[in-house]
């Protein structure tokens, strides 16, 4: 199949590979000069995209999809399927089927979960919104780039399951780091901590597969120093979305706008741009929300 891959960094140079690896030819192109195993580069966007059977994109942000888009659709040919894997607005990614499918096309919006790593090593997990065509179509591909795709109904409802999704972890993962700095406060052990919280009711994925204690639990960014596996900019910008999307819906999600409020402290006014958004854990170690 001959694939055109637009937007070639952390996420989308990986997945590009592990599809080239599996026998497609990859045409790829980025603003920026990147070279990625096993993908021919483009001039352009467009050259990427003309004559391709899918385009992927994977790309910052909404306002950037519409633009791509613009140039890209008028060059695609009839039938071929424009698959965004980035995390976008609703309304852009709405926006953007609604002007593939008038050219023939077959959009999907497909974000992903599982970081950099996910990407590497092919595990993803995909939400995918499109028509059951589209999706039918595109499997193969979700096989190779993931371990997981779920097909969550009409355009945009992928980028909907990401935005909730994500707007959990954002919740969780800061109760869970508040909840270890309480531990220290109270002379409670982490190991321990750990162990309660893991098997009972305190259960979640910011605990048990991605805890942000150093040396407790699997290994995550926390034992690398924070490194980001997903960088705290990352989580402001979905927490964000997802505050515009329940605006938008006339949804009331004030866990959400607290954790949106916290980690545009973490990011904009402490040390959080560059850490991973675990990195919340050392920041209540050392002070609470109402400290100056």
């Amino acid at each position: 199949m001959n694939i055109a891959f637009i937007g070639l960094g952390n996420m989308g140079g990986p997945m590009a590979t592990n599809l080239s690896r599996a026998g497609h030819h990859v045409t790829g192109f980025d603003t920026a000069s990147v070279t990625v195993e096993g993908v021919t580069n483009a001039s352009t966007a467009t050259e990427a995209a003309s004559g391709a059977d899918i385009v992927i994109t994977m790309l910052p942000n909404g306002a950037i999809l519409r633009s791509v888009a613009n140039g890209i659709i008028p060059e695609m040919k009839p039938g071929a399927i424009f698959l965004d894997c980035s995390t976008v607005d609703v309304d852009s990614a709405r926006s953007v089927a609604d002007q593939a499918n008038a050219a023939g096309l077959l959009p999907l919006d497909a974000p992903v979960s599982g970081g950099i790593g996910g990407a590497a090593a092919g595990t993803l997990t995909f939400m995918v919104g499109g028509s059951d065509h589209a999706f039918a179509k595109a499997s193969p591909l979700f096989e190779v780039m993931g371990q997981k795709a779920v097909h969550c109904g009409k355009s945009g409802n992928g980028q909907a399951a990401k935005i909730c999704n994500n707007m959990i972890l954002g919740v969780t993962m800061i109760a869970t780091c508040e909840a270890f700095a309480l531990a220290d406060k109270l002379g409670l052990d982490r190991q321990a901590m750990f162990d309660v919280v893991s098997t009972s009711s305190g259960y979640s994925w910011s605990m048990n597969a991605y805890c942000p204690a150093p040396g407790i639990g699997p290994k995550s960014p926390a034992d690398n120093g924070y490194a980001p596996g997903f960088a705290s900019e990352l989580m402001l910008k979905d927490l964000r979305l997802s505050q515009q999307a329940a605006e938008a819906a006339d949804a009331d999600t004030p866990m959400g706008q607290a954790a949106t409020d916290l980690y545009q402290r973490f990011v904009e006014e402490e040390d959080g741009k560059g850490r991973d958004f675990s990195a919340m854990l050392p920041r209540f170690e050392s002070r609470g929300w109402g400290d100056d």
